[in-house]
């Protein structure tokens, strides 16, 4: 497809955002129940069951996270430059922009206004603090601590991104809010996909096996309109928020499979040591 076909497709976009977010919004939600469906395992009768996590082997998994993914978005912004890419992507960001600056009505801005509230880092830090202390209080130490790693990083992580690209953020923002800082990937994005994440992580471990999917759900659908909010608020750009999308996935990843590997290796050392004295006896 030339250049020319791109910037003409990314405007069509533009004029009908609204369109397009509510069809990927359906996309999303039923991929996600498709997907919970067939996946999640039946973990209803294990709330009571008590916390066997390793912590040193938790830490560990994280920090190796950590780096894999903060290596790769170095890697990935190197080639960017050398294939001088950037040029074309802000273009077709700018195109999308400015085609839905006439398209999207007030009430809908105000109601994404009210959305991108979610995403926002007081209220994320409020949720993160008090999902911490209800988890102590619940005696999941074990959980509380795989929840504040998964917190803690991305607080550290996307600004680590965002220094390493550098990039500013639209210059047509709309009267509802403007934004300072740099823009690529979305802070809102990468967050609100962590915590909604987590918190349906943490539902499929704790809740009886009937708020699972639905938990699922409505992360999936929450995490999206959040960062569908930064586009139609005008203070990101489609593509940082998908790169906040795909950051926020890859270390929501990173925190769920460590938190399973820990449990799973204290498990089986657990296992390993009842065999061992039955053995003896």
């Amino acid at each position: 497809m030339s250049h020319v076909s791109l910037l003409d497709a990314a405007g069509f976009a533009g004029a009908h955002a609204l369109a397009i977010y509510g069809a990927l919004l359906v996309l999303v939600t039923g991929t996600t129940w498709l997907a919970a469906r067939a996946l999640l395992p039946d973990r209803g009768g294990q709330a009571a069951t008590p916390e066997p996590l390793s912590p040193a082997a938790l830490l560990l998994r994280f920090a190796a996270g950590f780096a894999f993914i903060v290596g790769g978005a170095m890697l990935f912004a190197e080639i960017a430059e050398e294939l001088h890419t950037e040029q074309t992507l802000g273009q077709l960001d700018e195109a999308f922009i400015v085609a839905m600056i006439d398209h999207v009505p007030d009430l809908a801005l105000r109601a994404f206004y009210l959305i991108t509230f979610v995403g926002n880092r007081e209220t994320l830090i409020t949720l993160g603090i008090a999902m911490a202390v209800l988890l102590l209080l619940l005696r999941r130490r074990g959980l509380a601590l795989g929840w504040a790693l998964a917190m803690l990083g991305n607080a550290a992580l996307n600004p680590t991104l965002k220094h390493i690209f550098e990039r500013a953020r639209p210059v047509h923002p709309t009267r509802w809010l403007t934004e300072e800082g740099f823009s690529f990937p979305s802070g809102h994005s990468s967050g609100t996909v962590i915590v909604m994440g987590m918190l349906a992580y943490l539902a499929v471990r704790l809740l009886p096996r009937r708020w699972h999917v639905a938990a699922w759900i409505a992360a999936a659908g929450l995490a999206f309109s959040v960062g569908a909010s930064r586009i139609f608020l005008r203070v990101h750009f489609p593509s940082d928020v998908l790169a906040g999308f795909a950051s926020g996935a890859a270390w929501l990843t990173v925190s769920i499979v460590s938190i399973e590997l820990a449990r799973w290796a204290r498990r089986r050392r657990v296992g390993r040591q009842a065999s061992a004295v039955e053995l003896t006896r």
